[in-house]
């Protein structure tokens, strides 16, 4: 019946929308996730994201396409560029040189945290002693 849709508390529509090819091998999907319920924080958001077989979503991918977002990493054509550093020619290629470079992967993660993650400052609440 219906239940299940009014008792569930976050609901996902998980749609595919491409293959993700390395050469003519299908290495993954490429997936449309939409919010279609939930009743911990504002619904109908939309993302597409990459889910890689046996690896689960693609973590370099998404630092990849936030990179290219945030203008962190260039894209020009089919080449993508870290600093003055080409990273490789289309994304899979890119997506080896983050893997092969946990370094550079590193950094760009936390330049991306640092412009999107807003850093909480935790004072006294307002009445309280500071004690010395």
């Amino acid at each position: 019946g219906n239940a299940l849709k009014f008792y569930a508390s976050v609901r996902l529509d998980i749609r595919r929308i491409g293959a993700i090819k390395k050469g003519e091998e299908i290495i993954g999907n490429q997936t449309k996730i939409k919010v279609a319920k939930n009743k911990l924080a504002p619904p109908f958001k939309v993302i597409v994201t990459e889910i890689l077989y046996g690896e689960g979503i693609s973590r370099h991918g998404e630092l990849i396409d936030m990179g290219v977002a945030a203008k962190l990493v260039e894209k020009s054509g089919a080449w993508y560029s870290y600093g003055d550093e080409r990273i490789g020619q289309g994304k899979e290629n890119a997506r080896q040189w983050l893997k092969d470079n946990p370094a550079a992967a590193a950094d760009l993660e936390a330049k991306l945290r640092e412009r999107y993650v807003p850093q909480l400052e935790i004072g006294p609440a307002d009445g309280e002693d500071v004690e010395a």
